[in-house]
């Protein structure tokens, strides 16, 4: 699977217009249908395109969305969702994150305490499990299969699957100057308490 092919599935699963479970069951039934192949690099096209968002500057965003604050493992999972958000998105929000305040996803969220966010929460964990529920069902072994998955994608990978830290600078979101120059938008959409 080339990342063309990557990006329509996941173009395709955000046409399907259910909910995020909806949608996981629709790549856990598509990619089922392809070789085991397909779907480990389906993994790796997803860890190549998360790693893209791994930079300091979008960690800002999602911590300005977050209310000042987002966690290591939060922000993992806000990289997913941008993924979820469909390859234009993504790209825009990878290029220039406040970007991300053009998007129906982030508009929906201002002005609502987080504790209402349920469903439209900004961050979407079992993304990166799909594959590997895929591959146990090709398997035969539904639930079982995780070493032998992530020894594949690491196969498959090769040197290639180095994480690093985030890249660029990082800076703080709570500096109010600094953040209305880096992420007008977002600054304005999210204000901090």
């Amino acid at each position: 699977m080339d990342i063309d092919s990557f990006w329509e599935l996941i173009e395709e699963c955000r046409r399907q217009g259910r909910s995020r479970d909806g949608r996981l069951a629709f790549l856990r039934d598509e990619l089922s249908r392809r070789s085991p192949t397909e779907v480990v690099q389906f993994q790796v096209r997803l860890d190549e395109v998360t790693h893209e968002a791994f930079t300091w500057d979008l960690w800002a965003a999602a911590d300005r969305i977050f209310g000042g604050w987002c966690s290591d493992d939060g922000f993992c999972y806000f990289g997913l969702w941008v993924v979820g958000l469909g390859r234009a998105a993504f790209t825009q929000a990878v290029a220039d994150p406040d970007a991300l305040a053009a998007t129906p996803e982030v508009q929906g969220l201002v002005g609502r305490p987080q504790e209402v966010w349920n469903d439209d929460w900004p961050g979407w964990e079992s993304l990166d499990y799909v594959a590997m529920e895929a591959y146990g069902i090709l398997a035969g072994v539904d639930g079982e299969c995780g070493e032998a998955f992530y020894e594949a994608v690491d196969a498959e990978q090769g040197d290639g699957g180095d994480n690093t830290g985030p890249l660029g600078e990082r800076w703080d979101v709570r500096c109010e100057d600094e953040a209305a120059r880096r992420l007008p938008r977002l600054s304005a959409m999210f204000p901090l308490s």
